[in-house]
């Protein structure tokens, strides 16, 4: 699966983090955090820093919100493996698997503190073992030093598969639509590198927030230069039907931004391929859609929603040779 979970904070402050809006409204009296909260130019988010009530309850539904998304995958056990995107530290990403996730079962969790200034990490969920040591890739954005903050590197792990055979992930939060498309392009080349030194004997996967709207899949030659000639794009084999994981209501589009891309080992003893029908969005569990269809965001004074994206999950199944 790979699901953005949408500003998954806790309630306290982490140093050096551009955390202020996701803090108890009773600790946003002082004149420092107002004036703060007064520079941002967007209205919504300006409201949420100067009075959203980011309590110990309010983190508590959210994370009840995002298990019930999670669990209403695979028959209550949610998926194998999760790339998630926009959880700020290990602890909450820890709070959701112990306290959470339970029944799934989930024994690794991992996330590393990346640079972004809104504390906002990649992490990965998972119930296959990991083999070695995860590593976070920053990505290099000197070409933009003044959008350099608002940037996440690349989570590398591998995980063994149930035939013991390595399947590498990376889970993944390329630079937003309102930067320039230049700074995606950046973004796909450092998969495409870091990739290039997986070995051959992995099955290798690539899920999350890529950021790549509908105007510049069908308006470039981003994907076709940056992704399909590496990589199998899971939606675009199966899916069927499926509009997209995110809305954007303005110009009445819909888009994947996020996206699992797939390639699978040529030297394995066992071919790991995409179940035909396996490839789907996950919206099952009632709250996570308007009543048009389209994501429900979560709103925390209306105790509804759950992110503004949907959930993508990819199955894989095992074809050996013989077979």
């Amino acid at each position: 699966m790979s699901f953005n979970v949408e500003n998954l904070f806790d309630s306290l402050d982490d140093a050096g983090k551009n955390d202020s809006t996701y803090r108890p409204r009773a600790t946003k009296s002082d004149p420092a955090h107002i004036a703060e909260c007064e520079r941002i130019e967007v209205e919504r988010w300006q409201n949420d820093c100067l009075y959203l009530d980011w309590s110990d309850e309010a983190v508590d539904f959210k994370l009840e919100q995002l298990a019930r998304t999670i669990l209403d995958v695979n028959d209550g056990f949610g998926p194998d493996v999760i790339a998630l995107q926009e959880v700020e530290n290990l602890a909450i990403l820890h709070r959701l698997r112990d306290e959470y996730l339970s029944a799934a079962g989930y024994v690794e969790a991992i996330l590393i503190e990346g640079r972004d200034i809104r504390g906002i990490d990649v992490a990965f969920l998972s119930r296959l073992p990991l083999l070695g040591e995860p590593v976070l890739h920053p990505l290099d954005m000197s070409d933009f030093p003044e959008r350099a903050d608002d940037t996440r590197g690349v989570l590398e792990a591998t995980f063994e598969l149930p035939d013991g055979a390595p399947l590498t992930g990376f889970s993944v939060h390329f630079p937003a639509p309102f930067h320039p498309i230049e700074m995606r392009w950046l973004a796909y080349e450092h998969l495409n590198d870091i990739r290039s030194r997986v070995p051959a004997s992995h099955h290798v996967f690539a899920a999350g927030d890529f950021n790549t709207p509908l105007r510049e899949v069908e308006g470039t030659s981003i994907l076709d230069d940056m992704a399909r000639p590496h990589w199998t794009i899971a939606h675009e084999v199966d899916c069927e039907g499926c509009p997209g994981t995110n809305y954007f209501a303005r110009a009445d589009s819909w888009s994947f931004l996020d996206m699992i891309f797939y390639a699978p080992s040529a030297s394995a003893a066992a071919e790991w391929r995409i179940k035909p029908g396996g490839v789907f969005i996950a919206d099952g569990y009632e709250d996570q859609l308007n009543a048009n269809g389209t994501p429900r965001r979560f709103d925390l004074e209306a105790r509804r929603g759950v992110s503004d994206h949907l959930p993508l999950v990819m199955t894989l199944e095992t074809v050996r040779p013989e077979e």
